[in-house]
């Protein structure tokens, strides 16, 4: 089969390339680095002639209101892409518990991201991932000052971003689900005390003070961003990670 992996040369599409290759498939890493611009629709058509399922892993460059339209463009141009190429499966990568969280400019762009697949002319796939593990420095710099990290309690259940991409892969060689899947770490952390455990692993000398107004995740109501009863679970356990990281 052959795989079009836009956002193919990122931190998930570069694995899901890997991952496709490895089972002995084509897979085509395409992004503005490769000449396909998914905003103005330059290459796309090209990027994805002849292939059998896009796997869409783009982001939007910003995490603010702009980010609707960046989702509503390259959507638009990818599904008419790949109805006019005969794609007959596509997958993309969202965000578990996205519909739960309308105060985020972000979560409302994924989740508008997610009806115009479903929508689409195209069979397709949502696979949906809870916080990645390579992302809790990056959370904890949004609200860090000097030695303090002001984090809220809430509950993240953080997954390894291999095991995202593996779990990608799967679905866009599998048929179309038609439907949500939802992958998750085996643990759920308080986000305060996950950032806690994170700063002791790497002999940093920070501190962490529980703030519940801090950061982007003090909107979120209750254990939303988790996988509840109904995520496969990943194997990797947080401390593991941190300790081949």
């Amino acid at each position: 089969m052959k795989f079009a992996v836009i956002g193919g040369t990122g931190l998930i599409g570069s694995k899901v390339v890997e991952k496709l290759r490895a089972d002995g498939h084509e897979a085509v890493p395409c992004a503005k680095s490769t000449g396909v611009d998914v905003i103005s629709g330059e290459g796309v058509e090209k990027a994805v002639a002849g292939a059998d399922v896009i796997v869409d892993l783009t982001n939007s460059p910003t995490f603010d209101e702009a980010s609707p339209e960046f989702f509503r463009r390259s959507m638009g141009n990818l599904l008419d892409a790949g109805r006019k190429a005969g794609v007959g499966h596509f997958v993309a990568l969202s965000i578990v518990g996205v519909d739960q969280v309308p105060e985020l400019d972000y979560y409302r762009a994924k989740t508008l991201q997610e009806e115009l697949l479903a929508a689409g002319p195209i069979p397709y796939s949502i696979v949906r991932a809870t916080q990645f593990m390579e992302f809790v420095d990056a959370i904890m710099s949004w609200s860090s000052d000097g030695d303090t990290v002001r984090l809220p309690e809430t509950p993240l259940q953080p997954i390894a971003a291999q095991e995202v991409a593996d779990a990608v892969a799967e679905a866009a060689m599998g048929t179309p689900l038609r439907g949500v899947h939802n992958i998750a770490g085996p643990e759920v952390f308080p986000l305060d005390e996950l950032g806690r455990i994170t700063l002791a692993a790497r002999s940093d000398g920070r501190t962490v003070v529980t703030d519940d107004t801090a950061g982007m995740f003090s909107v979120v109501r209750g254990d939303v961003l988790t996988g509840r009863n109904d995520a496969s679970l990943a194997p990797t356990r947080y401390a593991d990670w941190l300790a081949s990281h």
